[in-house]
């Protein structure tokens, strides 16, 4: 409380007399995870409190919020350049590179929180100054807010504190925010998707952390992973980012950051042994912003790593990936333009992937941890030990089509299938409606059979559709809402609305066809 009161009287200080970032000692500014010498981390009250602080100390720091939590929590974002404010507009209007950066998805991986807060207040103080020439930078600490102030001292078991406990993993409703990208049932992922269409970041970075196999790694990474992803973003990312910036952490921290993966037990006798990577499918965030033409960039710190250390990886990781995006603000600018512009239709494109394995074995750090218990519930912790051995194997890093579907000139949306309208509206997908009955050959999806799984998961259970497409002469009645697939959010609309989509609105049941005696896909196609 005497911290809370201490920050609001420095606000009241620097909204009456202006005073600057060059005139301020920022060493009393700590986030909680500092001020406990990494025992604790920061509740949402004080998150808000510490962007107003940095917000206000900087002419290049604008503070806002982005939406709502599903209990009504303002979502803060604090937009670092030189832009008159922190409206979309103004952003946009600067023509430079647009990152945007989220933590705290999962909210009992409090690191990238925690690092973000440390990252605006070096921005406040004058840090990285040169960045605002090529870059305007949103921040997004802390995303799941709700979650956030659920702290339980057993959240994320075995993880290696922050001992005074941390928050959950879903949010108020119990769903998990990195698999509702494609769905849209929170109002903390309709919030981002309204920033991504207001706001159009070139890159989007998301913070997380990871337990499972003991590797050596600080730090893992990956970029988005369907195959439909513009080739040019994912090269530039596999070529040139994300190598620049592993090499550069090495040599300034002496720490092994590498491509996201674990290792199957070994009592998966039936699975080769390697390094997989987790799923292709666009309901998590850096697969969702590949398929919206943009590069997107996931980090996960180490669970079984102390939390100053997590903290301090995360960091160092955001200011190297700035530091890239700075030195190439054109060419990612270049490379998002050009796959706006480019053609799919008449294209195959994956509907489902499997992974793919690397043509030949890659050397992977692995660690070991010792076992010890939390000093207040005595359960399990696993902390980090400094070893490393090297073992060859296979990676499974990237993914390949196992069905393809051929990209059509337009989709036609009954009028009335108005969860499947709302979803193309939220995610900002282009339509119109037709003014007057249309005849016209179309395709029509048969339906042979479906599938719908016994398990709910995310408040949802799975539908597969199995059937062929057919041709064949329709009047399409007025106010059909008609997809034009020659836009830029092309790749997403295709994986939205094709029936055997892995991810898509049949998979998540928007369109639920379980009680219906459908004979076919009610989503028509118009080929070219």
């Amino acid at each position: 409380m005497k911290r809370c009161v201490l920050l609001c009287l420095l606000l009241l200080v620097l909204g009456v007399d202006g005073v600057r970032a060059q005139e301020i000692d920022f060493a009393f500014l700590r986030t909680r995870a500092e001020a406990t010498d990494y025992q604790e981390t920061t509740p949402y009250h004080e998150v808000v409190a510490f962007t107003e602080i940095v917000a206000n100390a900087s002419e290049r720091l604008h503070l806002t919020h982005f939406g709502y939590t599903n209990e009504g929590r303002k979502l803060p974002l604090v937009v670092f350049g030189d832009v008159e404010s922190a409206e979309p507009e103004a952003v946009l209007a600067s023509g430079k590179t647009r990152v945007f950066i989220q933590a705290n998805i999962h909210a009992g991986e409090v690191c990238g929180k925690e690092a973000m807060m440390m990252l605006l207040r070096g921005l406040a103080a004058g840090q990285h100054s040169e960045w605002a020439d090529s870059l305007v930078v949103l921040v997004a600490p802390i995303y799941n807010a709700d979650g956030n102030e659920r702290v339980d001292l057993s959240n994320r078991p075995r993880q290696n504190g922050p001992i005074g406990g941390m928050g959950q993993r879903p949010n108020a409703q119990g769903l998990d925010l990195n698999r509702d990208h494609m769905k849209l049932d929170s109002p903390e992922a309709r919030s981002l998707v309204r920033l991504f269409n207001r706001y159009d970041p070139h890159l989007v970075v998301d913070l997380h952390t990871t337990n499972g196999t003991y590797h050596a790694y600080h730090l893992t990474y990956s970029p988005p992973l369907h195959p439909n992803t513009p080739a040019g973003i994912t090269r530039f990312l596999r070529e040139t980012w994300l190598p620049t910036v592993t090499e550069r952490i090495k040599e300034k921290y002496g720490w092994d950051y590498y491509y996201y993966g674990n290792v199957p037990p070994r009592r998966m006798e039936d699975v080769e042994r390697g390094w997989y990577t987790f799923d292709h499918r666009p309901r998590f965030n850096n697969n969702y912003t590949g398929l919206r033409n943009r590069f997107a960039i996931l980090s996960e710190a180490y669970a079984y790593a102390t939390f100053e250390e997590r903290v301090l990886a995360s960091l160092y990781f955001v200011e190297e990936i700035l530091k890239v995006a700075h030195e190439h603000a054109t060419d990612i600018r270049s490379f998002t333009q050009a796959a706006d512009g480019e053609s799919l239709i008449g294209k195959d494109l994956a509907v489902q992937a499997t992974f793919e394995r690397s043509a030949e074995p890659v050397d992977i750090l692995m660690g070991a941890v010792e076992e010890t218990h939390h000093p207040y519930t005595g359960e399990l912790v696993l902390q980090r030990l400094d070893e490393q051995t090297v073992e060859p194997m296979p990676e499974f890093g990237t993914f390949q089509p196992t069905e393809t579907a051929t990209v059509p000139r337009a989709y036609l949306v009954p009028a009335e299938r108005t969860s499947v309208l709302d979803r193309l509206q939220a995610h900002g997908i282009r339509h119109r409606r037709l003014a007057a009955d249309t005849t016209i050959a179309v395709e029509r999806f048969r339906i042979d059979s479906l599938n719908v799984a016994e398990r709910e998961y995310q408040g949802h259970h799975a539908q597969t559709l199995f059937g062929a497409y057919e041709t064949s002469t329709q009047t399409v009645p007025a106010g059909t809402a008609l997809v034009p697939l020659n836009q830029p959010l092309a790749r997403l609309a295709f994986y939205l609305l094709e029936p055997r989509s892995d991810d898509g609105l049949v998979s998540w049941q928007v369109l639920d066809l379980s009680e219906e005696d459908a004979v076919s896909y009610p989503v028509w196609r118009i080929q070219p």
